[in-house]
């Protein structure tokens, strides 16, 4: 005598509240997943304002030379860069020594901000920072004719969402006359470690 096995599988009642959920736990994560991209932008845009900083610093302190970090407008990584306050970009460049004429401005490198990152927007009253040899912030009336002038000081920059919102979190560039960097939340208390200090 022949046995019959039942051939399992999902009937559409039950394909279709699988559906269901599934289009439930989307609608429900679909914000959060946009905000964490937002702050993810804002993130990359940070960090790699940091990274270049941090590389101007250096290179003044390697070459024992005064160095310029400026943001610029321009995507070609040449000494023929201008600053720019609202730049998409960011370069370093060796400030020709003056005591020696045949001493001119070299590209050291050269980054890209907010042109990747959609929807981040950077704000700054600082637009060029100068590094001397020891690694901190000189100033110098425009170094390597970038078209502005170094001031030594406090320098912030803010990496805010072009669109606001009380999940996003912003983030702020800190840079001290003694060269100290410090990547933290305005949004923290300033006790917290990643918080921004009162100013």
């Amino acid at each position: 005598m022949l046995s019959r096995h039942r051939v399992a599988g999902f009937g559409l009642i039950e394909l279709m509240v699988a559906v269901s959920i599934l289009a439930i736990l989307g609608a429900v994560a679909m914000p959060n997943f946009a905000t964490w991209i937002r702050n993810s932008r804002m993130r990359t845009v940070a960090e790699a304002l940091q990274a270049g900083v941090r590389l101007a610093q250096a290179e003044a302190q390697r070459r024992s030379q005064t160095v310029v970090f400026f943001l610029t407008n321009s995507k070609a990584c040449t000494t023929e860069s201008t600053a720019a306050a609202d730049g998409s970009f960011w370069q370093i460049l060796v400030v020709p020594d003056p005591l020696q004429s045949d001493d001119e401005a070299e590209v050291v490198q050269c980054g890209v901000l907010t042109d990747v990152s959609s929807g981040v927007s950077l704000s700054s009253r600082t637009t060029a920072l100068c590094f001397g040899g020891d690694g901190r912030q000189t100033t110098q009336a425009d170094p390597a004719g970038i078209g502005i002038s170094c001031t030594a000081g406090r320098a912030r920059f803010d990496v805010a969402p072009s669109v606001q919102g009380p999940e996003n979190r912003p983030l702020r560039l800190l840079v001290t006359l003694a060269g100290a960097i410090r990547l933290c939340d305005p949004g923290k208390d300033s006790r917290a470690p990643d918080g921004c200090p009162r100013s």
